[in-house]
């Protein structure tokens, strides 16, 4: 409990005092780009949400290092290898100076040293043949390293409305906690707690108002935090299926994959284009369209905050059964199938302006 605190009033104190800071006129902090197929917000908002997620961890592990050296130690060296992704995502948030290569590069460096540091390596994936690669451990480095940026960046691409990327990372973290509370290894269970407590610090002012986006900083380092945390589980713990981590990553994942596929294949573009059409901002522009109408900042704050439930359920969708199955590769690999199947025709229903009659269930008279 002292950790979820700690990680909470560090994280709220830091958020506040960014959000009164960009207000009395530090303008390096604010988001003053409104234009852009990924943009919806109606007036500049500080994007360093990150900063406040960061220092809260950084306070719940030096709470647990004093409660326990040992276990405050490996969590320490976590979020040493997690420092070349914060910083640079939180140097493009304050000078806009670094490509996404070059973010998706340090991220992918945190990774190399979570793998060297930690052991932090995917060594089984009870995937005929993929297995025998893994048991190499040149092959495993890389498929881990590759993997954890993969999801850091997916989380990144999902970061577009209010509370939708944080609140999503929340439940990834709750569901790693309670399978390694069912294994009994205590030192995922408080960092999850403490990754839980720090976002929560930053969501209460990101949602429902915005007052503070998390940014690239923000977003990949919660990407790597959550990713690192389920390779860890799954490292240590025999038990785990290797299918856990990716059915609780999958939503960001397969938003992911689903828009390079859709950009490359179908629409000949590149890959690292934005994109204003994916899932999340289809809701936001064909299934929200009660508040189309209404062009004041209020009404745009409300659309954008009123998208991100319904991305909170189809990521819990996902979630429920891998805490139920987590010991389980094949049911797991069954729900992995499933969720693609749902999240494509859901896409395909809304793109042709088809909508599940559900999903409106908002719309004003």
């Amino acid at each position: 409990m002292w950790l979820l605190l700690t990680a909470f009033a560090v994280s709220l104190s830091i958020t506040l005092l960014m959000v009164h800071h960009a207000r009395r006129g530090a303008h390096r902090l604010t988001d003053h780009d409104l234009s852009g197929p990924q943009k919806f917000h109606s007036h500049p908002v500080p994007r360093v949400g990150g900063v406040g997620i960061f220092a809260g961890v950084v306070a719940a592990v030096g709470v647990l290092y004093w409660l326990d050296r040992e276990l405050g130690a490996q969590a320490a060296l976590l979020l040493l290898c997690g420092l070349p992704a914060f910083a640079s995502g939180l140097t493009e948030d304050l000078t806009k100076t670094q490509s996404p290569r070059r973010r998706l590069f340090f991220t992918a460096v945190a990774a190399a040293l979570a793998v060297w540091l930690l052991d932090a390596t995917i060594a089984r994936t009870d995937i005929p043949g993929l297995d025998w690669l893994v048991s190499f451990s040149a092959i495993a480095a890389v498929l881990t390293v590759f993997a954890v940026t993969g999801v850091a960046n997916s989380l990144n691409i999902i970061d577009g409305f209010n509370g939708l990327a944080s609140m999503c990372a929340v439940l990834m973290m709750l569901s790693i906690g309670y399978v390694a509370f069912q294994v009994d290894d205590m030192l995922i269970v408080w960092l999850a707690v403490a990754g839980v407590g720090a976002v929560f610090g930053f969501f209460v002012l990101n949602f429902p108002l915005g007052l503070i986006f998390l940014g690239d900083g923000g977003a990949y380092f919660l990407g790597f935090y959550v990713a690192e945390l389920a390779i860890l589980l799954l490292s240590r713990n025999p038990g785990v299926s290797p299918m856990f981590p990716l059915l609780v990553c999958i939503y960001p994942v397969f938003e992911t994959v689903f828009s390079i596929y859709r950009r490359v294949m179908l629409r000949e573009q590149s890959a690292s284009e934005p994109d204003g059409i994916h899932l999340h901002s289809l809701i936001y522009r064909r299934v929200m369209r009660w508040a189309e109408c209404e062009r004041a900042p209020r009404s745009q704050v409300r659309r954008n905050s009123m998208t991100s439930p319904y991305l909170w359920l189809l990521c819990t969708v996902a979630i429920a059964p891998a805490m139920l199955f987590w010991s389980s590769t094949p049911i797991l690999a069954g729900f992995i199938v499933l969720f693609g199947v749902v999240y494509t025709g859901l896409y395909w229903r809304i793109v042709r302006f088809r909508s599940p009659r559900w999903l409106h269930l908002h719309r004003t008279r």
